[in-house]
């Protein structure tokens, strides 16, 4: 799963960055609207959490931007405007939910699990290869309904490729499934990272099988 967060604040937009990345995979954080728009040009996003004033103006104004994609991500509007009208403007643009700040992390990321569920609910939350199962939303894999452990990269690469079971996931997808914009890649990284995911599921008995395509990257199966 991978957040976009849009907030100019230099404590506060680092540490959400950081805060959902740990909650739900990888993270990116932009601090202007112009930004937003051209992160969300090149990478597809669950969620994006927006802060209204930005330096190049209302965050709004990218909430709707995002409302005209197909699928459209989950939406937080971040806002230090508590008034009645403010939110119900924004929940009109769109938003899936609004939180005023201050606010602590436990309120935020319990919002945002609240509107992925309400995101996957229509997509399919609990995805089943073979004897593994993965739950999207809380990232949690299981080999004959056993959970397992699996590092954060190797678990973004494992989600990217559960998502498209049966098809070739390129290289590069990977990469941008398991890194964020700033993160530096280095070249054997991504096999590497497989290479590990493998062994941690053979381990566990797992029957998927993870076979590399040579000069693209990697197609996932059940046996």
């Amino acid at each position: 799963m991978r957040v976009l967060v849009v907030e100019d604040d230099p404590q506060l937009g680092p540490w959400l960055r950081d805060t959902l990345g740990t909650a739900f995979g990888s993270s990116d954080m932009v601090t202007t609207l112009e930004e937003g728009r051209a992160a969300v040009a090149v990478r597809n996003f669950e969620l994006v959490v927006i802060d209204r004033g930005l330096p190049d103006g209302d965050g709004l104004a990218l909430l709707r931007d995002l409302k005209q994609q197909k699928p459209s991500p989950a939406t937080i509007v971040l806002t230090a405007l508590d008034d009645p009208i403010d939110i119900a403007r924004a929940l009109d643009e769109g938003a899936d939910d609004y939180v005023a700040k201050p606010f602590e992390p436990i309120e935020l990321v319990a919002r945002a699990k609240a509107v992925l569920r309400r995101l996957f609910l229509d997509r399919g939350a609990i995805v089943r290869i073979g004897n593994l199962s993965y739950d999207v939303l809380n990232r949690e894999v299981c080999v004959d309904h056993t959970p397992i452990v699996v590092p954060r990269r190797e678990l973004a690469i494992l989600e990217a490729m559960v998502r498209r079971i049966g098809r070739v996931v390129l290289r590069e997808t990977l990469e941008v499934a398991a890194y964020s914009f700033d993160d530096e890649i280095q070249s054997n990284a991504i096999e590497a990272h497989v290479s590990r995911l493998r062994r941690r599921l053979r381990a566990a008995n797992c029957k998927i099988v993870i076979k590399p395509v040579r000069g693209l990257g990697y197609l996932l199966s059940g046996e």
